[in-house]
């Protein structure tokens, strides 16, 4: 028997507007953990989670979510009764939130390795505060790893929320930095994901209408039209459908090979992607042109009005106008880095590469990596 390509969106969707909604339809209380941040808890719950168990992001993170902070995390709850878990946040919340929700979490090398069972035992809820994670509706978790200097993913059912809950209100002092590569995050889980061997006919819907909303919204700012805070609500349905669309199809290079540069240079995740995107898209370009790549060029075109082989230009030229593009050694990359950085990439990082357009091989990524120094 072949292998049977499958499409799954598991949680249920809710679209609230407001924190009130949220708290009317989940009532949160006794026997609930709740992992948010102290600015987010202040500002929409306090007083209102009367018997819930917090805990407050700020407490555990100074950067990318880390094994350290999930040791820290269970040293502190490990005696704490709760049979639902609430994450509202961003991407690094959301994934922490999906740990802690496991039945059994530690020693967490050994859950990502898979030596020790995968159970869930909790139900779990997932608010996301950015517009870019999609982590709402994935299976994926994503860690830094500080003792082996790299970040893995695990992915895995037992990791999908019973429920994402989109309230734009949640977004209302969202910095314009982090709209930006959270925003930008959205955009490239959408576009890997159309690339990917994995992508089929439903995972490349939920690809090209984030796509388009999230460049439309860009075009919009770029001219000066709108405030960004206007794009709040349909940001995070673009977020959500990148989500989809990833978390079956998967993403590729462009992730594999950013990850190094957030976990050693602590970068923010999207700002790390952005940092290689474009040129990863020129290479698959230069190197075999057609098939789901030329359907993404022909499709970017139309939104952009401009030759289809110039795509990428364009999208590099509307990009600058919503953050600017760092060469990497403005983050402290060197020329051994990217010797390391690639061997890396080749050797922990093959769940994400084998859903590139075309196969990379290790001169490549480092002519990559070299060519953005």
């Amino acid at each position: 028997m072949g292998f049977l390509q499958e499409f799954k969106i598991v949680p249920q969707i809710f679209q609230l507007e407001t924190a009130k909604e949220f708290l009317e339809n989940f009532q949160i209380g006794k026997n609930d953990l709740v992992f948010t941040s102290k600015f987010i808890y202040d500002k929409y719950f306090v007083d209102q989670m009367e018997g819930a168990h917090v805990l407050f992001s700020e407490d555990y993170l100074s950067g990318e979510p880390s094994d350290e902070t999930v040791e820290a995390i269970h040293e502190d709850i490990k005696e704490v009764v709760y049979t639902r878990v609430f994450g509202i946040g961003g991407g690094t919340i959301l994934d922490l939130s999906k740990l802690i929700a496991l039945k059994q979490y530690m020693p967490i090398w050994d859950l990502f390795e898979g030596s020790i069972p995968r159970e869930k035992d909790k139900q779990l809820i997932l608010v996301p505060t950015t517009c870019g994670t999609g982590s709402e509706v994935t299976k994926i978790s994503i860690l830094e790893f500080k003792k082996r200097n790299t970040k893995m993913g695990m992915a895995d059912d037992v990791l999908f929320p019973e429920y994402a809950v989109l309230v734009p209100e949640l977004m209302s002092t969202l910095p314009y930095s982090v709209f930006a590569t959270s925003s930008i995050d959205a955009l490239i889980h959408a576009t890997e994901s159309y690339t990917s061997p994995l992508a089929n006919a439903f995972t490349k819907m939920y690809s090209k209408e984030a796509i388009r909303i999230i460049l439309s919204g860009y075009k919009s700012l770029a001219k000066k039209e709108i405030e960004y805070t206007s794009l709040f609500k349909d940001f995070l349905l673009a977020s959500i459908y990148g989500g989809i669309a990833f978390g079956n199809a998967g993403c590729a290079a462009v992730h594999a090979m950013s990850y190094p540069i957030g976990a050693n240079y602590h970068v923010p995740h999207g700002e790390a992607n952005y940092s290689v995107f474009t040129q990863v898209y020129k290479t698959y370009q230069s190197i075999s042109y057609g098939g789901s790549l030329k359907e993404l060029y022909e499709y970017l075109a139309s939104i952009f009005g401009c030759e289809e082989l110039e795509a990428f230009a364009y999208m590099d030229d509307l990009l600058e106008n919503i953050i600017h593009k760092r060469p990497l050694h403005e983050y402290g990359l060197t020329p051994e880095d990217v010797e390391t950085f690639t061997d890396t990439v080749m050797t922990k990082q093959g769940r994400l590469m084998k859903n590139n357009y075309v196969e990379l091989s290790s001169d490549v990524v480092k002519a990559i990596y070299t060519e953005l120094l």
